[in-house]
């Protein structure tokens, strides 16, 4: 039986690949109606739903459900990110991002940025432009020059700006991989 990590991954790359989708678990089902990929939780209803019309069509991704942050998980491995606001139904849009090369997407708490600063920040302590780590702001990816934490918020400043946000919220960002360090 396919954990619900696995049942979303192979929705996501069948969805992609533009190919119909049967699949299920204890919780979950995926499954094509009119042409649109839909996957169900089975006590709350469609959750994500997809186009199957052309290439890299957006996902849709119910804010409320228990599986956002899985599923806003898996859709980073494949370079599809969160795109504007939530619409009337309650869904954000997650739309395909093409990633510089030699990075890594990665969407996650803020909490985790910040250890992974916090493992960067003597490598980085001197450099005017640091590129090791990158974060989406405005539709553009900016250097992080500096990531600080008080009272339960993260603060985050890039060339351009600053911004604050909770720990607990999920950021997009980019790390380069490790055979470009």
């Amino acid at each position: 039986m396919l954990s619900d990590i696995d049942l979303i991954r192979d929705f996501v790359k069948l969805s992609i690949q533009k190919k119909e989708v049967l699949l299920s678990n204890s919780t979950l089902q995926g499954e094509t109606v009119y042409k649109i990929n839909q996957l169900t939780a089975k006590k709350e209803g469609v959750i994500v739903t997809t186009k199957l019309e052309s290439t890299l069509n957006p996902f849709l991704v119910k804010y409320k459900s228990n599986y956002w942050q899985l599923i806003t998980q898996v859709l980073a491995e494949y370079n599809f990110i969160l795109i504007g606001d939530i619409d009337n139904r309650g869904f954000y849009q997650y739309e395909y991002c093409q990633i510089p090369e030699g990075y890594q997407m990665h969407c996650e708490k803020a909490a985790n940025l910040w250890r992974t600063w916090w493992k960067y920040r003597q490598r980085i302590q001197g450099k005017v432009i640091q590129l090791e780590l990158l974060i989406r702001i405005r539709n553009t990816w900016y250097p992080i020059r500096s990531l600080s934490v008080s009272d339960g918020l993260t603060y985050i400043e890039t060339l351009g700006s600053e911004i604050a946000v909770s720990l607990e919220d999920l950021v997009i960002w980019l790390s380069k991989t490790k055979e470009n360090k």
